[in-house]
């Protein structure tokens, strides 16, 4: 990333932190909630409350579909995962309550879903970001995410199993075709090989080369393979969520520092620096709870046992301070 590419990264997170006015990270970074009203034996209410983002206080459009401001040359944008979970978010209140104006939003976040569905090059059908991201590299429009699938079919999924239309089935069976390819055949999966043989399978929330692996896109991704099983018995989704448990297990210690969680296995520790990609202090308090998520869904205590070491590191304050420093190095040496 140029120095001048870099200014312009910083100049958007301190204006959405320390400005008066609405960013794309006003969406994202709500206090992260279990819903306790969620379970594991059939498709109900997800798994968390995204409770403020039910009323996104930013832009809609004239149709009443959120919109994220990214600022600068960027500007307003429909950004997938934030319409899933904003519908997700409501579909969550019209359960608990009943309200049909939660319903009505539940429904323009699925059609909205159902309608922007595109196929990419390798003909799959993906929900594209149509907007450059810089990320390790800069993404270029239209790019796809493992997390915008995921969260995608588990929205379609809740809203055709509540009796409506069949479109929502069947834009769920055309997105979920992704999450069942590599990404070398337009999918969005990552496998990786131990001795010539299939070992690890990751989702991938970026698509870059080589992979991330970034830990709360996967484990969200994962909960919408978890959702196809429920919903429609399909052996193929039980295979790679199983797969998924198991490579999430095999390398959770890979994502722990000793006092903080990584955000991702970025790799520059054995290149570029010593430095690790940390979480911040939202992602490291969202993996706690997308832990204990997967310990219910697993049925895998150690996915709790990891959540509880992991809130230990947060409650101590020279962890919070070392994680939030070293975070920002690494960001000004390599993002």
């Amino acid at each position: 990333m140029s120095i001048a590419t870099r200014f312009r990264y910083y100049r958007r997170i301190f204006s959405a932190y320390l400005g008066s006015g609405q960013s794309q990270l006003t969406f994202w970074h709500e206090v992260p909630e279990i819903n306790s009203g969620a379970t594991a034996s059939r498709l109900g209410e997800y798994y968390m409350r995204f409770r403020e983002k039910a009323d996104y206080a930013g832009h809609y459009d004239a149709a009443g579909i959120p919109m994220l401001d990214y600022h600068g040359t960027i500007g307003l944008q429909y950004n997938p995962i934030a319409i899933a979970q904003w519908g997700l978010a409501n579909d969550n209140l019209f359960c608990a309550t009943g309200d049909e104006g939660r319903w009505r939003k539940t429904l323009q976040a699925a059609d909205w879903l159902a309608s922007n569905l595109e196929q990419n090059a390798h003909g799959l059908w993906v929900w594209n970001h149509h907007f450059d991201w810089e990320y390790r590299d800069t993404l270029k429009a239209p790019w796809y995410s493992g997390l915008a699938q995921g969260q995608g079919v588990s929205l379609l999924l809740r809203v055709y199993a509540r009796g409506e239309d069949a479109k929502y089935r069947v834009a769920a069976d055309k997105a979920f075709v992704a999450l069942t390819r590599l990404t070398i055949e337009g999918g969005v999966l990552f496998e990786e090989l131990s001795d010539g043989q299939a070992r690890d399978l990751w989702i991938e929330e970026y698509l870059v080369d080589p992979p991330t692996h970034i830990l709360n896109g996967f484990m969200w991704a994962l909960w919408g393979v978890f959702d196809f099983w429920l919903a429609r018995a399909d052996t193929s989704a039980k295979s790679i969520f199983d797969r998924g448990v198991a490579t999430l297990l095999r390398n959770l210690e890979g994502f722990d520092t000793g006092y903080w969680s990584l955000y991702e296995q970025s790799g520059y520790e054995q290149s570029k620096s010593r430095l690790k990609m940390l979480a911040s202090p939202f992602y490291h308090r969202l993996h706690i709870v997308q832990l204990r998520v997967m310990s219910m869904l697993s049925g895998d205590p150690r996915f709790g046992e990891v959540a509880e070491r992991w809130e230990g590191y947060a409650q101590r304050r020279s962890n919070r301070v070392r994680a939030l420093v070293e975070k920002s190095a690494f960001k000004l040496l390599h993002y």
